[in-house]
């Protein structure tokens, strides 16, 4: 199936989003859409997928102009779309969500879900996806629940197969397993729209890429063009994919975990009589794959953990049992691995979302009410530092990329002054312009004097951010190494080997680990992107 865009507009207002964009994905094709956040990839697939009735232009399949009141009518000409954010109910089985809206009947009116889970189980026998009908969604892994969403669109004989940001909330493993799928859809004759602002992805998995800028095509390229270039012509400017630092001037050791144990519900110890220090002006990343216990430690820190014991100290202050609001008072500032659920209110705008933590104080505060002035001239001035892409500071937070989201959250949470600052998964789903924007943030706060303790199962992302890693593996502490510890010696680390083992069993191997990061994003020739 031939899928052509012409001269496609979709405007907000006098925004912009998307301005004459011509498209061609041809049969069997991988086709890529690079660009950083907020460039309209997305919309323009809104667009495709009914969900926008675009300004001007025209959609075409197999040569036939055709219009698209509704993602039925899309699915009904073999669109399917698999959205970033996943249209699952969590409470419904598998084939629940997958005969919802396609609903298979028997005689008398009754649902066939036996015919809908005969199709899952062929599907799912024909691509390797190991995914259980009856199991319910809310206790899938996160990468079975996308598979569970291609599942739905092939069920309805899709032809072309939009992935809006496919790989944003999978770890490495799931994100290789992902495209493997995609090459075995290309080889049975399905067209890929593969939307993404990963260089290594999109080296890997295309036939052909175009390049959106602010709402325009401003080009195509070859998946055998250099990641600089791709970076390039996605951002409009140079962009440095390694982060360029001077060496950390570390102080006193201002913050102090000892002996922290979390216990969940289960009475499973979580995290491990962990124990660590920060000093000021430096960074600690905590590496390790995702579910080791990473996240109860910083809500341990917050003050989210009920069930946690031992001591956490910040300038000899102990903080555990305090709550949020005390613990934001003392001074620590905190990036949340998931900024829609617990770090932005979606509803509310850009100004009040930057003042979330603030609002009751002044300038904000102004006797019994708030001072709308004030709150104007923080947001305008935040959003200009921090380069939001947005057309207004009223503008609800929720509509934002997710790029221009986390700025946001970043803008907030470093905006006074912090005794401490602690990031979990602060770059997950951005482009390399925000990337790279993160990162020198992080990088400003540390040299400003801050402790500084970054989240992330990014491998690369924690070699560039640290001057110290600690490896977590099932809640306990693995052990402290420097940043220049080889990738090699991490990986086994992050495996559960102690870091003196992992060290002797990587020189016996012989390997320096300088080209390979076990699992992690690994462009050609070694150079991480």
């Amino acid at each position: 199936m031939k899928l052509e865009l012409r001269g496609i507009t979709k405007t907000f207002g006098s925004l912009v989003a998307n301005d004459h964009i011509d498209l061609v994905v041809e049969p069997g094709q991988v086709h890529c859409l690079l660009g950083e956040n907020g460039a309209g990839k997305s919309t323009l697939m809104n667009v495709l997928y009914g969900l926008y009735d675009p300004t001007e232009g025209e959609i075409l399949i197999d040569g036939r102009p055709v219009v698209f009141k509704g993602p039925g009518d899309a699915m009904a000409a073999g669109i399917g779309m698999v959205h970033q954010h996943f249209m699952l109910i969590p409470v419904f089985t598998v084939v629940e969500n997958v005969a919802l809206g396609n609903e298979a009947t028997k005689t008398a009116g009754f649902l066939d879900l036996d015919a809908t889970r005969k199709k899952i189980r062929d599907i799912s026998d024909q691509y390797g996806f190991q995914v259980d009908p009856d199991a319910l969604v809310e206790d899938l892994p996160v990468g079975v629940q996308q598979r569970v969403e291609i599942i739905k669109a092939l069920v309805r004989d899709a032809e072309i197969l939009i992935l809006d940001e496919p790989t944003a909330v999978l770890t490495p493993q799931e994100t290789d397993e992902l495209l493997e799928i995609i090459r075995q859809l290309k080889r049975d004759g399905k067209s890929i729209v593969f939307i993404s602002h990963k260089l290594r992805e999109v080296k890997e998995i295309s036939d052909t890429i175009t390049v959106i800028r602010r709402g325009k095509v401003v080009g195509s390229a070859d998946p055998s063009a250099s990641p600089t270039e791709l970076a390039t012509a996605m951002v409009g400017r140079a962009v440095s994919l390694s982060l360029d630092k001077a060496a950390a001037q570390p102080g006193e050791a201002t913050f102090q975990v000892a002996n922290l144990t979390v216990v969940d519900a289960n009475g499973q110890h979580v995290v491990d009589d962990l124990s660590f220090e920060i000093a000021k002006g430096e960074v600690l990343a905590i590496a390790g794959v995702q579910g080791n216990g990473q996240t109860e430690l910083t809500e341990a820190v917050l003050g989210l953990q009920e069930h946690a014991s031992g001591s956490i100290k910040l300038d000899g202050v102990e903080l555990l049992g305090k709550s949020v609001k005390d613990v934001l008072a003392a001074g620590v500032g905190f990036v949340p691995e998931d900024r829609k659920v617990d770090g932005l209110v979606g509803s509310f705008s850009i100004a009040e979302n930057l003042i979330l933590d603030l609002y009751n104080k002044p300038p904000f505060a102004k006797g019994l009410g708030m001072n709308p002035a004030e709150i104007a001239r923080n947001a305008e001035a935040k959003v200009e530092e921090f380069d939001v892409r947005t057309p207004s500071i009223s503008t609800p937070v929720g509509t934002l990329s997710g790029g221009n989201q986390q700025k946001v959250v970043l803008a907030r949470e470093l905006s006074r002054p912090l005794r401490l600052f602690i990031a979990s998964q602060p770059t997950r789903g951005l482009d390399v312009g925000s990337i790279e924007f993160v990162h020198k943030r992080v990088i400003a706060e540390r040299d400003h004097g801050t402790p500084v303790m970054i989240v992330s199962t990014e491998l690369d992302e924690v070699v560039e951010l640290a001057d110290r890693i600690a490896v977590l593996y099932r809640g306990k502490l693995i052990g402290i190494v420097p940043a220049d510890t080889s990738r090699d010696v991490l990986g086994l680390m992050m495996a559960g080997v102690p870091a003196e083992e992992a060290g002797e069993q990587a020189a016996l191997h012989g390997v320096s680990g300088e080209n390979r990061v076990p699992g992690g994003n690994e462009a050609p020739g070694g150079k991480h992107v």
